[in-house]
């Protein structure tokens, strides 16, 4: 039996996995899904200190003294994620990337972003979020128009469902940058592609694109499971099947 640890990317809690923790339980397995500090259902704690240390505090809390842990994680979780993963190297089996990379020490979650973009999330942080909070997008239709890679396969209930659900995000997770270690662990690592394919990560690897540089090197298995970017509401059983092949 391996414990699963779940790590939700921004805006959401750890209900967006409610469906492949079921299915990793009914296989036999251990699931914890986390509860980071400031978001989801913790909203209400989105106090001006929660920053990237304060969601490393949270999923260390959530492995505890388990072993054998595989720990997933979607989206902005990456930063905090691979920090708490370069302090829990003798209890992880493999670290899983939904739809995310390891970023370079020194590297923000805003720098995934083009320069108008970035542009634009720094303003909404510092108007709509009062320079605290980014707030979640509107995840309606009109959104899924405009970006339909991203909200593929998401049904009008989905939809829904994450519009009443989502929270707005601490804004230094988006503006702190990584923190890693001199020498980099060779965890065993995966990466599940579903909005990009295996040959265009290869491609930006190539091309020595800053996201994309920690995915070079020995330790990386890649598949693509091709969907939007939250897979786990949109083809959870298909994902629950990868997480279990590893």
């Amino acid at each position: 039996m391996s414990t699963y640890v779940l790590v939700p990317g921004f805006f959401f809690g750890p209900w967006v996995w409610e469906e492949v923790g079921r299915l990793l339980r009914d296989a036999g397995h251990e699931v914890r899904a986390v509860s980071l500090t400031g978001q989801g259902e913790r909203a209400a704690e989105a106090t001006p200190d929660v920053g990237v240390s304060t969601h490393v505090a949270d999923i260390t809390d959530a492995i505890g003294d388990a072993d054998d842990v595989v720990l997933v994680l979607h989206s902005g979780a990456t930063i905090a994620g691979t920090a708490a993963a370069d302090r829990l190297l003798e209890r992880l089996r493999r670290i899983v990337y939904v739809d995310t990379a390891p970023f370079p020490d020194g590297m923000a979650q805003i720098e995934f972003l083009p320069p108008d973009a970035q542009a634009e999330q720094r303003r909404r942080i510092e108007t709509d979020g009062k320079g605290r909070l980014l707030p979640a997008r509107p995840f309606d239709e009109d959104d899924q128009r405009r970006d339909p890679v991203s909200l593929a396969g998401l049904s009008a209930d989905d939809l829904a469902r994450m519009r009443r659900r989502a929270t707005a995000q601490p804004a230094a997770l988006v503006l702190d940058p990584a923190r890693r270690p001199a020498e980099i662990p060779d965890t065993p690592r995966t990466l599940i592609a579903s909005t990009f394919t295996v040959e265009q990560v290869r491609a930006m690897v190539a091309a020595g694109l800053p996201a994309f540089t920690m995915l070079a090197g020995p330790g990386w298995t890649m598949t693509e499971l091709p969907t939007g970017h939250w897979p786990m509401l949109s083809r959870p059983k298909e994902l629950a099947e990868l997480l279990l092949a590893m």
